[in-house]
């Protein structure tokens, strides 16, 4: 197909890079920008910039913030007796959404993957370790485990549930409301309050 314009070629490549967005999506979301007006390609563009620059991790548990600790690790009206272990940080904003979790979060930002060389070490598990070690470890009775019902997050949940065992802390992991290969970023709202009143021991 002849291309009328290496600009708007341009575009289209970088949004098709985006997850779960394919090349006709990526033409049509291209489209939609060419018939904005300039002042909210610029805001578009500013919120974009802006937000790079200023994102980083929570220094407690490694969540989006723009501080040097995140909202949720500075409430004290946080359960901080327990905390829930996540793959990634949209998983906490999928969790918020239920309203039903009160405590805090620690994101792994990844699992225990083998087949693609992610070990225990390329991942947060040493900073969990290190969290539950520390004078805030003492007071945790709980560690829940929510991560996505796959093979990767299965040999996780295993690798934790042995690494922490030894720790006077309750492990849970989230009830199987889940479809197994699916992702908690994509659940309902119910569906993930129903598996985070039924989780059970590890």
């Amino acid at each position: 197909m002849q291309s009328t314009s290496d600009a708007l070629d341009t575009l289209i490549e970088e949004f098709s890079k985006l997850p779960q967005i394919g090349r006709k999506t990526a033409q049509r979301l291209a489209m939609y920008i060419t018939r904005l007006p300039k002042e909210e390609v610029e805001k578009f563009a500013g919120a974009l910039i802006e937000t790079k620059d200023k994102i980083r991790f929570c220094r407690i548990c490694f969540n989006i913030t723009e501080d040097d600790t995140c909202r949720i690790c500075r409430s004290d009206k946080r359960n901080r007796n327990v905390i829930c272990v996540v793959e990634e940080p949209q998983d906490v904003f999928a969790l918020e959404k239920t309203n039903e979790y009160k405590g805090l979060y620690h994101v792994l930002h990844g699992i225990i993957s083998p087949l693609d060389g992610i070990g225990p070490d390329d991942i947060r598990i040493k900073e969990l370790i290190e969290r539950l070690n520390e004078n805030e470890g003492a007071h945790i009775e709980e560690l829940i485990l929510a991560l996505n019902p796959t093979v990767e997050g299965e040999t996780t949940i295993l690798y934790l549930s042995k690494l922490l065992r030894h720790l006077d802390i309750k492990i849970t992991r989230i009830a199987r409301g889940i479809p197994i290969g699916s992702d908690i970023e994509l659940a309902d709202e119910v569906t993930l309050a129903r598996a985070m009143e039924g989780r059970v021991t590890v």
